[in-house]
């Protein structure tokens, strides 16, 4: 190396003639460029005319250039060696002459190779005895360091499953874009996506098939924007786009109904093919306006359109906030309710179809709320159902209802063969504590499992079939009776409904109400009592409003009904007044005269 064959020159230099010091200082310098060698940096030392005067192996080997160039001083066959191999050599060379032609400077760069690699590039002057004789360069490999920084950088900003932004650089995003706005002036819009029946594939197939369906469906997403557009993963199966400069906002509609079409088409996932819908929200930026409100406007348009028209898309209105904050206050009142005991029971008694004698009564909730006064069912079992409260309201219904079965008969009102319906929820349904729940109200209010109907919609027993026969095997197995609730408006097969251990179909009010409005009114009317004839099971008609109807059910051979053309749902000290008229035969006392 250049450095060792100094040696000699500096001895002369330094007019040493002594052996034994001229041994130390080779001693020494030999010390010095085995150390140097074995350094991790790459280092080069020039004279003040850029000509090399010495290096390390290090430096050879992080530039490939041969021992025999570099041995020569040939500084252009050098140079050559490290310009070819450099993203930039421009720049290179630039900084090298800004740096020749400023002795004293010092600097730090990164230099980009071709191949990939990432080089951190220091320079220093060299002074010996306080003289600038040269420049010292060293370079120090960072691929590594960088690759392992960016993949951190992408970890933390991208989505690990699907590689899409996350939530963070999509909030991100959208501010800088929203600053952007006040400039540009063009439309931009984020939209809010929802996979409808996401969890039922996650049940189903398992988590598995669920992350193979989101991989795709980020795909598909993708495909349907721009490449300036910003797709993210927000968490679980909610998603959401950003786009920018518009030309109208009608575009943004253009793309959601872009997403919608291709999301629709069945995916792969588990060896099956899957169909999920979308449900979609649309939110346009406005000066002034916040990234947190954007995604607030964005986040409540898409939970529109999943509750009013899934599969679709909703644009964001100012009410839809004043609904979400309405809303927000009738959950927190619902969850003050429940602990306050403001929950009621109405009873409306299922007769036989002719109308001659009531065989049992159904549970309705009612809630008694404070300011609004008796709310119906409509107005808070779906948001009960979306918070989690279904569990603790529907458990209240249970209860209440097994102990005031219990209590007319205690009364020995001649009811020991009435039943008394309650309707599960989904939730509670699938829930661990179900079974449990239904043992202890049946045990503490003494009533009779014969007595107690559970009704399941046909809907809640499809979502996780496998899993609600297992379940509904369980309750049977207390001695309780099981319906299937709105039969007919659901999607089973007939080869689960005779797997479902269950003893009653309870026709659906559509099914009910055509009846009297033309030729063929009772068709399918007539097929449901006759699949339950055929697998030996009680036809219950809901919603019986007329006369004709009544009569025609009857006819059909439908065992019991139920409608205000019967009676309306009552409270219980009503009721209670209807089943001593009935004890007495005199059931018309209290409503209205049998057909």
């Amino acid at each position: 190396m250049v450095l060792k064959r100094s040696i000699g020159a500096l001895l002369r230099i330094r007019g040493w003639r002594s052996k034994d010091a001229g041994d130390d200082l080779r001693r020494t310098l030999s010390l010095l460029a085995a150390t140097l060698d074995a350094t991790a940096d790459g280092i080069l030392v020039v004279d003040r005319g850029g000509r090399i005067t010495s290096y390390n192996r290090r430096f050879a080997e992080l530039w490939g250039i041969p021992d025999e160039v570099l041995s020569t001083r040939d500084d252009e066959k050098a140079l050559s060696f490290v310009l070819r191999q450099l993203s930039d050599p421009e720049a290179f060379i630039s900084k090298v002459r800004e740096l020749y032609a400023q002795p004293e400077a010092s600097s730090q760069d990164v230099l980009h190779f071709r191949d990939g690699r990432t080089i951190d590039r220091f320079s220093m002057p060299q002074r010996v005895d306080g003289q600038i004789v040269g420049r010292v360069w060293s370079f120090r490999d960072v691929t590594e360091q960088r690759r392992l920084e960016q993949e951190l950088a992408h970890q933390a900003f991208h989505d690990s499953l699907t590689g899409l932004a996350n939530q963070a650089l999509f909030r991100d995003r959208v501010h800088h874009a929203l600053t952007r706005l006040s400039r540009r002036g063009a439309p931009l819009a984020v939209l809010f996506l929802d996979l409808d029946g996401f969890k039922n594939i996650n049940d189903s197939l398992g988590h598995t098939a669920g992350d193979e369906l989101l991989i795709s469906m980020a795909e598909r997403v993708q495909g349907c924007l721009r490449v300036t557009d910003t797709a993210a993963r927000l968490g679980g199966d909610e998603f959401a786009v950003l786009l920018e400069d518009l030309t109208t906002e009608h575009e943004a509609t253009v793309v959601a109904e872009r997403i919608i079409v291709s999301l629709a088409r069945p995916f792969r996932s588990a060896g099956r093919e899957v169909v999920v819908g979308v449900s979609v929200g649309i939110a346009f930026g406005a000066v002034g306006i916040s990234a947190d409100q954007l995604l607030r406007n964005a986040d409540l348009a898409m939970y529109t359109a999943k509750r009013h028209h899934p599969g679709g898309y909703q644009i964001f209105r100012s009410d839809m906030h004043t609904r979400a904050l309405e809303r927000l206050e009738l959950e927190v009142d619902l969850r003050r309710g429940l602990g306050r005991g403001e929950l009621e029971v109405a009873y409306q008694p299922i007769v036989t179809a002719d109308g001659s004698d009531i065989a049992g009564v159904e549970a309705l909730a009612r809630w008694r709320h404070p300011t609004r006064g008796l709310l119906m069912p409509d107005s808070f079992i779906a948001l009960a159902e979306e918070t989690g409260l279904i569990r603790e309201l529907g458990r209240q219904v249970l209860n209440r209802a097994c102990h005031q079965a219990r209590e007319w008969q205690r009364c020995g009102l001649g009811v020991d063969d009435l039943t008394v319906s309650v309707n599960l929820s989904p939730r509670q349904l699938y829930h661990d504590q179900i079974v449990d729940e239904v043992r202890q109200a049946l045990v503490s209010s003494g009533l009779a499992p014969g007595c107690l109907t559970l009704e399941v919609t046909e809907t809640a027993m499809m979502t996780d079939s496998q899993r609600a026969i297992g379940k509904l095997h369980e309750l049977k197995a207390l001695g309780v009776r099981l319906a299937v609730d709105d039969f007919g408006t659901g999607y089973s097969s007939l080869s689960y409904l005779e797997r479902f251990p269950v003893d009653i179909l309870k026709i659906d009010r559509a099914f009910v109400s055509p009846i009297g409005d033309g030729e063929g009114e009772s068709s399918l009317a007539s097929a449901i009592v006759s699949l339950a004839r055929t697998m030996r099971l009680t036809a219950v008609a809901e919603g019986v409003e007329t006369r004709q109807q009544a009569e025609v059910l009857a006819a059909l051979g439908c065992d019991y009904a139920q409608g205000y053309f019967f009676w309306r749902p009552m409270d219980s000290a009503r009721l209670r007044a209807l089943l001593e008229a009935r004890r007495t035969e005199d059931i018309t006392v209290v409503g209205p005269p049998r057909i």
